[in-house]
């Protein structure tokens, strides 16, 4: 079982409205959003695109549902950009979290992913970093860790698909080149099963360095079609590749809950299963999701 007094449970806006395919959810506003998180039991959420950018007025939504801000993504640009660009964005991006008292920021390399384009194949067009952009990279990741550290906070890498960081082996190559004082990751089951790893020995070769958490599962007849048809990240988020605990069929979430509980994680579980809430609707997997994690571990 879970510390209750360690380990929280929230949900992203994505599984409502999707900031990188807007004609899912473009019609929801983000009061539903945080209202339906708090309906189904969450109290964090993450910051989708539709969230205020003032301060003051995104407490209030927040504070009228008892809900909190965990984390919200950060978009580096260390492979394509100067670095100081990057660490400018993201001091702004850091205080502001740091005010909303969120003590994590999940970020990921974007600086030549293609998860974005609708027309390139996530397996076949995915970019491969070479040593010297894997050297910037990580250099890059040292600072912004040291500067989260100023604030008392932590930042999170987040392998994604079609980042030039989703397999374990490039994860591996990252986590090496990076001083694991400052640099953690962000555990994330459906990305680790999209790309090809099996969840469970992602989570326990690094659960020394999780500080956060996303949990989602992946239909496997959608993964053979994105194989199959060439799709590309966007297409097999429509397609349905994506789903709650509780509901799809790759992911051994005993083996997750397990390395969780022996690992004795503190911080935040974020069900982020981006699927199309015309088709799955959101309020409906985010309850069925917090069943599930409540009947595995007693959250």
């Amino acid at each position: 079982m879970l510390n209750k007094d360690k380990v929280k449970l929230g949900c992203a806006p994505i599984n409502w409205t999707n900031d990188d395919l807007p004609e899912l959810g473009g019609e929801l506003t983000y009061q539903q959003c945080l209202s339906e998180m708090a309906l189904a039991g969450f109290t964090g959420s993450e910051i989708g695109n539709k969230y205020p950018k003032d301060l003051k007025t995104l407490k209030k939504a927040l504070d009228l549902r008892n809900m909190c801000i965990c984390n919200a993504w950060f978009s580096c640009f260390f492979t394509t950009k100067d670095e100081q660009e990057t660490i400018d964005e993201f001091i702004k991006h850091r205080d502001f979290l740091h005010e909303l008292g969120a003590k994590v920021v999940g970020l990921a390399e974007c600086g030549r992913t293609i998860h974005g384009n609708e027309s390139l194949s996530i397996f076949e067009k995915a970019p491969k970093l070479t040593d010297e952009e894997f050297e910037t990279l990580a250099k890059g990741l040292n600072k912004l860790g040291a500067l989260a550290k100023e604030k008392d906070m932590k930042i999170a890498y987040h392998y994604h698909m079609g980042t030039g960081v989703q397999s374990l082996k490039e994860l591996d190559k990252l986590m090496e080149m990076t001083d694991p004082e400052l640099v953690g990751i962000v555990f994330d089951a459906g990305h680790a099963t999209f790309a090809g790893e099996n969840a469970v020995e992602v989570l326990r070769k690094y659960a020394n360095r999780v500080k956060h958490v996303h949990f989602k599962d992946v239909r496997s007849n959608i993964l053979e079609k994105v194989k199959k048809e060439k799709l590309s990240f966007l297409q097999a988020v429509k397609a349905g590749i994506f789903t709650v605990p509780g509901d799809g069929d790759m992911v051994d979430w005993d083996g997750v809950f397990k390395i969780l509980d022996e690992s004795n994680y503190e911080g935040w579980i974020v069900i982020e299963a981006e699927q199309d809430p015309a088709i799955a609707d959101p309020l409906e997997y985010a309850q069925k999701s917090r069943a599930f994690i409540n009947e595995k571990t007693g959250l």
